[in-house]
């Protein structure tokens, strides 16, 4: 399988880890985005990701899509960042936080600096 590739085993899904992740990760804020993570000593390297548009924001579904695949897709190209160093299991959370709908690039940009940031505080 690519390195590049997005399956479905490292994307967050389990309602109890979204709820320890907000109840217990740290976060920040890098525009446009608001990210919280959380990480524990494993055995083996595991990074889990949650992508979020809130419709607060973008009432039109194709804009929170739009939105949603662009910063998958940064993220998705930029990973190897978080999957260096100790075996821990790291929950991340992706919030998108603008009311603006900005391009491709700037999204990757900011996705590279929230990881750049997490990998440095591990």
């Amino acid at each position: 399988m690519s390195t590049h590739a997005l399956p479905r085993n490292e994307r967050l899904r389990s309602l109890g880890a979204v709820r320890r992740l907000f109840a217990d990760g740290e976060s920040g804020f890098i525009f446009p985005f608001r990210y919280v993570w959380f990480a524990e000593p494993d055995t083996v390297r595991n990074v889990e990701v949650l992508f979020s548009v809130p419709k607060k924001f973008h009432k039109r579904a194709n804009k929170r899509n739009l939105l949603r695949r662009r910063t998958k897709e940064a993220y998705r190209l930029q990973k190897q960042i978080l999957e260096q160093g100790p075996a821990l299991n790291i929950d991340l959370a992706l919030v998108y936080s603008s009311k603006e709908v900005l391009s491709a690039k700037s999204i990757a940009h900011a996705v590279r600096r929230i990881l750049e940031t997490v990998a440095e505080r591990l």
